[in-house]
């Protein structure tokens, strides 16, 4: 990035800091703070060890630094501002996850736009918001874009601040869904004196195989039975005898099924559910950034900063809002909207933002400020001279 790149950027970001209001987090006195300075350096080099009282008004630290990226740590201390992660005296720590689009298994980056991209991780956030609030309780809840590739979910419940590591690790299992097998979705049930064998249908991950089940089963019902029968023969474990007795057992109980039993059709619907429970992981499982998770010190982006990395702001998002929020608009700062600026773009190509469609060329070009801070951050362009 060019000097004068560098100081555009560290100017407009300036301008947006003294017009906007910042909600710290709770016991903002009691966290470590950190930022990534604008240099001329290779790479970034990121001050932290910074508590407020070093920084003064949060809202007056940014106005007069401007940095390119702010964090503050998941964990309060007795002494933020020390160096030494032992001396800082750990007393809690919220619990973080990090949603990266770059990261996601059904994201191939270099085909998949931007915007298909942030979409999917949207829908990753909505799979990992669905084991918070149903399987795990948790109210307290903070919904955060992250200004650039996903979205962070803080979780502040008073139940998860003492956890340490390896508590976190187990809550991190569970919504990854690794180590589960069928066992652990199952339960028992007294029926005419006799202990039977059920899926979990009210919570958890047996909720989450019991409604595969019941999506497979109308598919197959649906089929011509032959037809069905083949697709049964498909699963490991089922050749043409058992596909009949599966056939059937599924066919004539369908409210046995809805209730969650899985006796029927004998050893061929527990070969069934079997496989369903890995395709369900795959399917369900809320790929996060799994170290984010179990670190009671980590560093997270500030709502309300901006995105060194994209220039977009770092978006808080009401939970009900979720499916209206486009962050390629929404994210967009007011501050470098209605403005045009000259820059020197070196990656062309096409772009989407602010509900407009762009197809760049190399070499100078008058755009919009909103697209042309996106560039120059993301290393597309450089500040043209006006």
């Amino acid at each position: 990035m060019q000097e004068q790149t560098r100081a555009y950027l560290r100017g407009r970001f300036g301008d947006h800091y003294r017009r906007t209001e910042f909600s710290p987090p709770p016991a903002a006195n009691e966290r470590e703070w950190g930022y990534v300075p604008w240099t001329d350096s290779p790479g970034e080099t990121m001050v932290r060890h910074r508590s407020l009282l070093d920084m003064g008004s949060l809202a007056g630290f940014l106005s007069r630094e401007r940095p390119k990226h702010v964090y503050f740590s998941a964990g309060r201390y007795e002494s933020p501002a020390v160096s030494s992660m032992s001396e800082k005296r750990w007393r809690s720590s919220d619990l973080v996850f990090d949603l990266d689009a770059d990261h996601l298994p059904s994201v191939t980056p270099g085909d998949d736009s931007y915007a298909e991209m942030l979409a999917k991780c949207k829908d990753a956030l909505r799979r990992l918001l669905d084991f918070l609030e149903a399987d795990f309780g948790f109210e307290d809840l903070t919904v955060v874009f992250s200004g650039s590739r996903g979205y962070h979910v803080h979780v502040r419940d008073g139940t998860v601040q003492q956890l340490e590591s390896d508590a976190r690790r187990e809550v991190v299992d569970y919504v990854r869904g690794i180590g589960l097998n069928p066992e652990l979705v199952e339960t028992t049930e007294m029926r005419g004196g006799v202990t039977r064998r059920a899926l979990e249908t009210e919570g958890g991950w047996g909720r989450r195989v019991h409604g595969h089940l019941l999506d497979y089963v109308d598919d197959l019902v649906a089929m011509a039975e032959d037809e069905a029968k083949v697709r049964l023969q498909e699963l490991d474990g089922v050749g043409e005898k058992r596909a009949s007795t599966v056939y059937g057992a599924l066919e004539n109980n369908a409210e046995a099924l809805e209730a969650g039993n899985i006796e029927l059709g004998g050893v061929g619907l527990r070969t069934l559910l079997d496989g369903f429970v890995s395709e369900v992981v795959e399917r369900q499982n809320a790929p996060i950034d799994e170290p984010v998770s179990t670190d009671v010190n980590r560093l997270i982006r500030l709502p309300g900063s901006l995105h060194g990395g994209s220039a977009l702001e770092v978006r808080r998002i009401d939970p009900p809002d979720l499916d209206d929020f486009d962050p390629l608009v929404d994210a967009v700062p007011e501050t470098f909207v209605g403005h045009e600026i000259s820059i020197d773009v070196t990656g062309s190509g096409p772009v989407e933002l602010y509900g407009d469609s762009f197809n760049l060329e190399a070499g100078e070009s008058s755009v919009p400020e909103y697209l042309g801070a996106f560039l120059m951050a993301r290393g597309r362009a450089e500040k043209a001279p006006e």
